[in-house]
């Protein structure tokens, strides 16, 4: 049974693009912004022409990492003032420019709103959250109840993501639930 990873680009703006990162700072004078990439491959944004910030198409000129920030300089964006003005904002890529999934991988808004049910077909709830950890994610499950649950993300308890159906299958070990 393979793992189940998933790529970090977290959110859907209008179900046609994810978000890719926020601007958190400027660097420097010459227009550079400091972005907190909201995927686990950062090297994705040397690979892009361009992006959008909020609803504004801007082209990428030269990326460079400091960290796990990369340091993003786009057109048209030439003084720490312009950098500045975009602090806070979020970085936009197309649905059809994200990148190829393998098997066993999803992008985290298609699995959001999925039915969890148990290996026997008890309905459990609806994932809500994925929660993003260094050693695997985490996967929160909102009963109908309005109680919430973890289940890790990992093959020893997904055992199946159903995507046409939109349902996940998961083996539960005593106490998971409480």
């Amino acid at each position: 049974m393979a793992l189940f990873f998933i790529d970090a680009c977290y959110e859907v703006n209008m179900l046609e693009r994810f978000k890719l990162g926020q601007i958190v700072n400027a660097v420097g004078l010459k227009g550079e912004n400091r972005v907190y990439p909201y995927t686990d491959y950062k090297e994705r944004f040397e690979e892009l022409d361009s992006l959008y910030i909020e609803d504004t198409v801007y082209e990428i000129e030269k990326v460079r990492y400091m960290g796990e920030m990369a340091i993003v300089r786009f057109k048209g964006i030439s003084d720490r003032n312009a950098a500045e003005a975009l602090k806070g904002k979020y970085l936009y890529i197309d649905r059809k420019n994200a990148r190829q999934l393998g098997e066993d991988e999803y992008f985290i808004p298609d699995l959001m709103g999925m039915e969890v049910a148990t290996e026997e077909d008890e309905a459990l709830g609806v994932l809500s959250d994925v929660i993003q950890g260094t050693a695997q994610d985490v996967y929160e499950v909102q009963c109908p109840d309005g109680k919430k649950f973890l289940i890790p993300a990992v093959g020893e308890f997904i055992l199946k993501v159903d995507t046409l159906n939109r349902k996940i299958t998961v083996r539960l070990i005593e106490g998971m639930m409480d």
